[in-house]
């Protein structure tokens, strides 16, 4: 596929039918593992990216540096490739679209972008200049806009479907392809956010979250694995290495946490 096929093959996914599971890759190698496994695209884990990288997660990644290891990743797979692009790796639309841009160089035909602590007027003139972005390159750029009202608690609880709905229609009235809501996983607001946002949702694997198979009746379309499983390999090599390293404890040592690793680059 080219491309542009491959763009087409993406949107395809999120159509109404079967959740689309994304085991989020980190690299080269782990993306073509994913792919060898049997998925059907293949996303980016900012966090597991950047820490692979040598940086923290949290927009620490330089657009460049980003852009090299999409192009990476993009040489080995033959599937669709989304990046997670998180806040666009810059304070403004105009940034945004040059990472973008680049990132479509690359051949990337998905990204993630985050509103974070931002007001949702930031992430709506970011999407807005990443599918321009799109247009330009002659790609339609799928753009899963994320919503971090629930993940980081930006409104109190009782607040917090309200607020996403209202952040979800926003986005979509900006252009936005998907709506990711991290850290959702009540299954009434799940339905109500499915039902006030036309938007596929995409949902990140968190305790408590509903099956697989709940969550397909429920409406939600994409499934992510966010960093866990970069952090399970992290983990898993942690303790070889303490155990080569001679220590009597390390078959003991608990599970890197998210925290844990990225205070490794702070």
């Amino acid at each position: 596929m080219n491309q542009r096929e491959r763009s087409d093959a993406f949107h395809s996914l999120h159509a109404r039918g079967e959740l689309l599971r994304l085991p989020n890759a980190w690299d080269a190698g782990s993306a073509r593992l994913f792919e060898a496994c049997g998925a059907r695209a293949i996303a980016t884990t900012s966090a597991g990216l950047a820490w692979s990288l040598g940086y923290a997660d949290g927009n620490r990644v330089p657009p460049r540096v980003l852009e090299a290891a999409a192009r990476e990743i993009a040489r080995v797979v033959r599937i669709p490739l989304s990046v997670d692009a998180e806040a666009g790796l810059a304070k403004d639309a105009a940034g945004t679209r040059e990472t973008i841009a680049a990132l479509i160089g690359a051949g990337v035909v998905g990204v993630n972008l985050e509103d974070g602590s931002d007001p949702p007027d930031v992430l709506r003139a970011k999407i807005e200049a990443a599918k321009q972005a799109g247009t330009r390159a002659g790609v339609p750029l799928f753009v899963n806009a994320r919503t971090d009202v629930y993940l980081k608690r930006l409104v109190p609880s009782e607040r917090a479907r309200e607020e996403a709905i209202a952040r979800g229609r926003a986005y979509r009235g900006a252009g936005a392809d998907g709506f990711f809501v991290p850290g959702l996983a009540e299954s009434e607001s799940i339905r109500a956010i499915v039902a006030a946002v036309d938007l596929p949702l995409n949902l990140m694997l968190v305790p408590g979250l509903p099956s697989a198979s709940a969550l397909q009746e429920l409406g939600v379309r994409r499934l992510s694995a966010g960093s866990s499983i970069a952090q399970s390999a992290y983990s898993l090599a942690r303790r070889e290495a303490l155990a080569l390293l001679g220590s009597e404890n390390a078959a003991a040592t608990p599970a890197l946490t998210y925290p844990e690793l990225n205070a490794l680059f702070a």
